[in-house]
C-alpha cells in the first residue's frame, strides 16, 4: 500500500550472467517475477538468435504433449501448484521417451483392432453369402428367400454366374445400387442386408450387403469409388467352411488385444499424472529461452549482459536471486548485478491487491499514470463509490447490490467463480469490491434521501417544522382519511397534527420541486468540491518534481479562477439555506440572477442583494478571475524563457519523469535540456492547458449536473415501477389477492433487477467513470507511463 499514492521508483540495471548458470538464474528471476527485461537484440531475426534451437524444441514438445492431451482426454484447467522450471536435456529425454512409448502402444492397438474389425467383417460376409447361395432353389428368381430390397430379374439358364461380397457404409446403398444396375446394364442381383452388430470405426462400415452380378469386373472397378471393401468368396461351400473356421481361430489369437489394452492403459495413467507438470514446466523452458534470446554476449562470448527495469526496493532480493541460481547450476561465479544511470523514462509500477486492483485499473484504462505521479486511485475508492451512490440512492436497491458483492466476496476462492468462461461474469468478479463499497454507499444515500424501493420510512422522524406558517397564516392541517394531506384555513392557535407515520416530503405536493432544488444544489456544490480537490492534488506533483514556478504561476492562478468564480457560487448556496427560513422564504432573491449579473457587472432591482455590498464583491471577484488568465497563460512559457536566457554555472539537471507531449511536463520533470526547448512550442502547449482549464470549469461544473438528473430519474423511475406493479397486487386483500400477489411480485422482482439494479446502475457507473476521468483527472493527472510488466511464471505478481 505504501505505492499506492505514487508510483514506485524503478532503476534501469544491468545483469551479468555466466553462460553455465544464466538458464537457472533467469528461471530463479522469473518465480519471483521482480524484473522487466529489455530487448538488446532488437534488430536481430527471431531466427538468427542464440537460443532459437532451444525454442524450437520447446515447441516440437508443446506439440506432442498437446497430441497427449487429446489422446488422454484431459480437461485443460488450471493446475493447483506450478512446478519448477526442469533441467532442459532430462525433462526432453524422459518426455520424448514417454510420448514415443505412447505413440507406439496407440499404434499397435489401432492396428490390431483394424485387423480384428476386418476379420469380423470377413466373418459376416462369408455367413451373409452361404445363406445367399445354400437354398436348393434358384433364389435369385424367388425373391421371398432373400432380402426385402432383392429386385427380381430373369437370368438364362445358360449364362455364367458370379458371386461377389462385400461391405459398404448404409449411407451410400441406394447410390451404389443404382450406379452398379447402370454399369451392368440390369443384368445382376443385389441384395443387401444390415450387419447385426455395429462396427467400432467410424470412418468404415456398419451394415454387410452381398450381392451377386454378371461380369463382376465392373463391381470391382465401382467399388473403390464408394469405399467398400470387397472379400474374395470361395465358390465351393467346403472351402467357405475351411475359411470360417480359420477366421475364428485368428479372431481367437488376437486376444493380445486386450493385453495391449492394458498397457496403454499403463502408460496413459502415467502421461496422466504426469503431463500437467510437463506442459507448465515447458513453458517455463520456452519462457526462459525468448528471456535469454534478449540478451547479448560479451566479447568472451563466456558472459550473458541483460538489461532490466527493477523496482529499487527489491534490487537485494534480485541479487539473492541470482546467487540462488548461480548455487543451484553448481557454477564457481556469481552473477551480479549493477544499476546504470539513465535519462529514459521507467514504467510505472504501482502494487495493487485484491482490494485496490478494481479502483487500480478503472484509473489504468484512463491512461497509466506517468513516473512517479500523483495516483488517482486511493482517492477513487472513497470518491468514486460515493458519486455512484449520489446517482443511485435507494436503501433497497443498494442493499441487494451490497449483498451481491459481498456473496462474490465470501466465494472468491471458489474455482468455479474463478475459472468461469463466462466474460461478463468475470467482469463482475473482479469488480466485486467496487460494487460492494457502491452498494454500501447507495444505502447510505438512501437513508439520506429517505427511499426504499420509492417507498419513504420512519427511522427518522422529520425536522420540518410549519408552525411559522401557520401561526403567521390563516391555514390548518388537516389529514382525514381517504384524503390526501393538505393545508386548509383555520383559526390562529389551533395545534397542527401530523400522523409519524409517513414522511413529509413523500406525500407533500411540491415534494418533487424540493428535490430538484435540493439535489440541483447538491451537484453543484460536490462538483465545485471535488474538482477543487483534483487542482489541489496537483501541488503533490509539483512538490515532488521540484517545480516550485508552477506552484505560483499556475497552481494559484487556477485556484483564484476556480474560487472566486464557483467557489462564490457556493458561498452563496450556503448563505441562502442560512440566512432565509420558512416565515421569510418568499422574500429570497435567486441566486442564478445574481450569477449572471456577477459577469455582466449589473444589477437587478426586482431581485434583493443577499448581503450589504454584493456588488462590489462580485466586481473585485470577477476582476481577480479575469486577472489570473494571463497569469496562467503567459506566467511558465516567460519563466522558462528567462531561465533559459540566463548564464548558467553547471550542467542542466535532467530529472525523470512523464510527459505530455512537446518539452512541456505537467506530470514529471522535462525531459530535455532548457536550451533545447522551442519556446513557441511552449506557448502553444500552455495556451492549450489555459483553455481547456477556463472552458473546462464552467462545462465541467455544469457537467456535475447529471448528480441532479440521474437522482431524479432513478426515483421517479422506482415509484412509476412500484405504482404500476407492485401497487396492482394489494387492490384485493383476501386469499384471491395473495394468490394474485405471487405473480406481481414475481414481475416486480424481475423488473427490479433487469431495470432499476443492471440498467440504471450500469448508467449510473459509467456517468460516475465519466465524472473521474474528465472533470477530476484532468485537473492533475496525465497519464502518458506504461506499466511494468515483470518477466514472471505467476499471473498475478503484484496483486
Amino acid at each position: 500500500m505504501g505505492s499506492l499514492f505514487r508510483s514506485e521508483e524503478v532503476c534501469l540495471a544491468q545483469l551479468f550472467l555466466q553462460s553455465a548458470s544464466a538458464y537457472s538464474c533467469v528461471s530463479e528471476l522469473g518465480e519471483r517475477g521482480l524484473l522487466e527485461f529489455r530487448d538488446l537484440n532488437p534488430k536481430v531475426s527471431a531466427f538468427q538468435r542464440r537460443f532459437v534451437g532451444e525454442v524450437r524444441r520447446c515447441e516440437e514438445m508443446e506439440k506432442t504433449f498437446s497430441e497427449c492431451w487429446g489422446d488422454v482426454g484431459l480437461p485443460r484447467g488450471e493446475e493447483g501448484c506450478p512446478p519448477d522450471p526442469p533441467i532442459p536435456h532430462l525433462t526432453t529425454a524422459f518426455s520424448e521417451q514417454l510420448a514415443q512409448e505412447l505413440r507406439e502402444v496407440s499404434h499397435n492397438r489401432a492396428s490390431l483392432r483394424g485387423r480384428l474389425r476386418e476379420l469380423r467383417q470377413y466373418l459376416h460376409v462369408l455367413r451373409e453369402g452361404q445363406r445367399f447361395t445354400s437354398w436348393p432353389r434358384d433364389p435369385l428368381l424367388d425373391p421371398s428367400l432373400g432380402s426385402s430390397r432383392a429386385v427380381p430379374i430373369p437370368v438364362p439358364p445358360l449364362c455364367p454366374c458370379s458371386f461377389v461380397a462385400g461391405v459398404i457404409h448404409p449411407w451410400r446403398v441406394s447410390a451404389f445400387e443404382r450406379l452398379l444396375w447402370r454399369a451392368c446394364r440390369g443384368y445382376l442381383v443385389a441384395s443387401f442386408v444390415e450387419m447385426p452388430e455395429p462396427m467400432e470405426d467410424p470412418a468404415t462400415v456398419r451394415g454387410v450387403p452381398g450381392w451377386g452380378l454378371h461380369p463382376p469386373n465392373m463391381a470391382m472397378s465401382v467399388c473403390p469409388s464408394f469405399h467398400c471393401h470387397v472379400y474374395p468368396y470361395p465358390e465351393s461351400e467346403a472351402s467357405r467352411a475351411d475359411t470360417m473356421s480359420g477366421l475364428h481361430s485368428q479372431i481367437q489369437d488376437l486376444s493380445v488385444l486386450e493385453e495391449t489394452e492394458q498397457y496403454l492403459a499403463q502408460v496413459l495413467d502415467k502421461v496422466t499424472l504426469a503431463l500437467p507438470t510437463w506442459r507448465v514446466q515447458v513453458q517455463k523452458m520456452k519462457a526462459i529461452y525468448l528471456v535469454l534470446n534478449q540478451c547479448s554476449f560479451d566479447v568472451t562470448e563466456k558472459c550473458l549482459i541483460a538489461e532490466v527495469w527493477c523496482p529499487v526496493r527489491d534490487l537485494t532480493q534480485v541479487q539473492d536471486a541470482l546467487r540462488q541460481g548461480s548455487y543451484k547450476s553448481g557454477s564457481s561465479v556469481e552473477c551480479f548485478v549493477q544499476r546504470i544511470p539513465t535519462s529514459e523514462s521507467p514504467p510505472t509500477l504501482i502494487r495493487t491487491n485484491k482490494f485496490t486492483a478494481g479502483f487500480q485499473s478503472i484509473v489504468d484504462a484512463y491512461g497509466v499514470a506517468s513516473y512517479q505521479e500523483v495516483n488517482p486511485a486511493p482517492y477513487a475508492i472513497i470518491t468514486f463509490p460515493f458519486i455512484f451512490a449520489i446517482m443511485f440512492g435507494d436503501v433497497g436497491h443498494g442493499l441487494l447490490m451490497f449483498l451481491f458483492a459481498l456473496w462474490m466476496v465470501l466465494r472468491e476462492n471458489s474455482p468455479s467463480l474463478r475459472q468461469s468462461s463466462n466474460e461478463i461474469w468475470l467482469t463482475f468478479f473482479e469488480g466485486r469490491y467496487l460494487i460492494l463499497l457502491m452498494g454500501a454507499f447507495s444505502i447510505y444515500t438512501g437513508f439520506i434521501y429517505n427511499e426504499c424501493f420509492s417507498k419513504a420510512t420512519v427511522i427518522f422522524p422529520s425536522a420540518w417544522s410549519v408552525a411559522a406558517m401557520a401561526n403567521h397564516s390563516s391555514w390548518r392541517w388537516d389529514s382525514q382519511p381517504h384524503r390526501e394531506p393538505c393545508l386548509v384555513p383555520c383559526p390562529l392557535g389551533e395545534r397542527m397534527r401530523w400522523d409519524p407515520r409517513w414522511g413529509i416530503w413523500s406525500l407533500a405536493t411540491n415534494h418533487l420541486n424540493f428535490l430538484n432544488s435540493f439535489k440541483m444544489k447538491m451537484s453543484v456544490v460536490l462538483g465545485i468540491v471535488h474538482m477543487g480537490f483534483g487542482v489541489m492534488l496537483g501541488v503533490f506533483n509539483h512538490m515532488h518534481f521540484q517545480q516550485w514556478h508552477r506552484l505560483v504561476l499556475e497552481l494559484l492562478p487556477e485556484m483564484v479562477f476556480l474560487l472566486a468564480l464557483f467557489g462564490y457560487l457556493v458561498f452563496l448556496i450556503f448563505y441562502k439555506w442560512v440566512k432565509f427560513s420558512a416565515a421569510n422564504s418568499l422574500e429570497a432573491p435567486s441566486i442564478l440572477i445574481h450569477f449572471i449579473d456577477m459577469f455582466l457587472f449589473t444589477s437587478n432591482a426586482a431581485n434583493l442583494p443577499l448581503y450589504q455590498g454584493q456588488v462590489p464583491v462580485q466586481t473585485v471577484l470577477v476582476v481577480l478571475a479575469l486577472a489570473s488568465v494571463p497569469v496562467l497563460l503567459l506566467g511558465t512559457p516567460l519563466y522558462l524563457c528567462c531561465r533559459r536566457r540566463a548564464p548558467r554555472t553547471g550542467p542542466p539537471a535532467v530529472r525523470l519523469g512523464s510527459r505530455r507531449g512537446g518539452a512541456l511536463s505537467r506530470g514529471g520533470g522535462a525531459q530535455r535540456s532548457l536550451t533545447h526547448v522551442d519556446f513557441a512550442e511552449i506557448f502553444m502547449h500552455q495556451a492549450i492547458h489555459t483553455i481547456e482549464y477556463c472552458l473546462g470549469c464552467v462545462s465541467n461544473t455544469a457537467s456535475y449536473l447529471r448528480l441532479w438528473a440521474l437522482s431524479l430519474a432513478h426515483a421517479q423511475l422506482s415509484e412509476v415501477l412500484w405504482t404500476m406493479v407492485m401497487r396492482q397486487g394489494f387492490v384485493r386483500l383476501n386469499y384471491v389477492g395473495g394468490v394474485v400477489l405471487v405473480p406481481v411480485f414475481a414481475a416486480f422482482a424481475v423488473l427490479t433487477v433487469a431495470i432499476l439494479l443492471v440498467m440504471e446502475g450500469l448508467s449510473a457507473f459509467l456517468h460516475a467513470l465519466r465524472l473521474h476521468w474528465v472533470e477530476f483527472q484532468n485537473k492533475f493527472y496525465v497519464g502518458a507511463g506504461y506499466k511494468l510488466c515483470p518477466f514472471t511464471f505467476a499471473p498475478d505478481t503484484w496483486e
